[in-house]
């Protein structure tokens, strides 16, 4: 039997009394065995990178994956474990039952969450970008509104899909967790889909059957995610003159062969242009979109 999981360090980045902002990174393992805990609060978090599963009371483990989004209600009990990877790092927002509530009704969603995830989608990309440049390198953001955003835009999001209870095999776990690690450590590598199934001993078809079920996206779109994500945090983190990159090596960087291709990726994901997301407009523009 393993060893009682470390308790994970938390950062606050802004509190008030209804809502709070905090860095949570944990160093569990495959040899740390969870522990239930409760959720205080209604809890958002989003994974900025690292993998787990979790568990919300009676439902599903859901495998957590950088770009997805846990959720959880207050009052509700909930295990985390590592069985398959080290770490992850999560920007957690939490709010009281009342102020959370009445985010909900404002955007024409229910007081409770009905799943337990979110996988990585592009409707949740926008606000999730903004949240990580201002995680990734301190600029002029405003947590409360991002907190505001974030939770409307889980609650619509939420409110469309539709809980499974069945828990995933274990191998299939086994088998896919490793390639979202892999992604992770080599974003830039060789990420075809016969790569990755070769390396987890599938076939493609079997892969790509068991990676969507248990991300909720197909291994090219979270690879093309990923990729947009990284290129928004240099674009967000180059914007003094003094380290500006050029859109077009940041394109390349990111493994995009040309820069049209770039740009209407990055249009498509976010609702603006590379440039006007690193001019600072983009705080504007995320938030419309995110509030759509």
């Amino acid at each position: 039997m393993g060893k009682i999981a470390a308790i994970p360090t938390s950062r606050i980045l802004a509190k008030e009394d209804d809502w709070a902002v905090a860095d949570v990174v944990c160093t569990a393992g495959p040899r740390d065995r969870p522990f239930e805990e409760r959720h205080t609060r209604f809890s958002i978090a989003v994974v900025v990178s690292g993998s787990f599963q979790y568990r919300a009371t009676t439902g599903r483990r859901e495998l957590m994956t950088p770009g997805s989004i846990l959720l959880g209600n207050a009052g509700q009990c909930f295990e985390c474990g590592h069985e398959h990877g080290a770490g992850d790092r999560c920007l957690a927002f939490r709010f009281s039952p009342e102020y959370f509530e009445r985010v909900a009704a404002d955007a024409g969603g229910k007081p409770r969450f009905r799943v337990p995830r979110l996988p990585p989608l592009r409707a949740t990309s926008p606000v999730i970008a903004r949240a990580s440049a201002a995680l990734a390198e301190p600029v002029a953001a405003s947590w409360e509104e991002l907190s505001i955003q974030l939770a409307a835009r889980a609650v619509q999001v939420a409110d469309g899909l539709e809980p499974d209870a069945h828990d995933a095999p274990p191998s299939a776990v086994a088998r896919v967790t490793p390639a979202i690690r892999r992604i992770e450590r080599d974003l830039m590598g060789d990420l075809d889909l016969a790569s990755l199934a070769r390396e987890a001993g599938l076939s493609p078809y079997h892969f790509l059957r068991t990676f969507q079920r248990l991300t909720g996206v197909t291994p090219h779109q979270f690879v093309l995610r990923k990729r947009l994500m990284e290129a928004a945090l240099r674009l967000a983190s180059s914007r003094r003159a003094s380290t500006r990159e050029k859109v077009l090596d940041i394109a390349l960087d990111c493994g995009f062969g040309d820069l049209s291709n770039f740009n209407h990726a990055f249009r498509a994901e976010f609702g603006v242009s590379p440039r006007d997301f690193r001019r600072g407009m983009h705080g504007a523009h995320l938030l419309t979109r995110a509030a759509q």
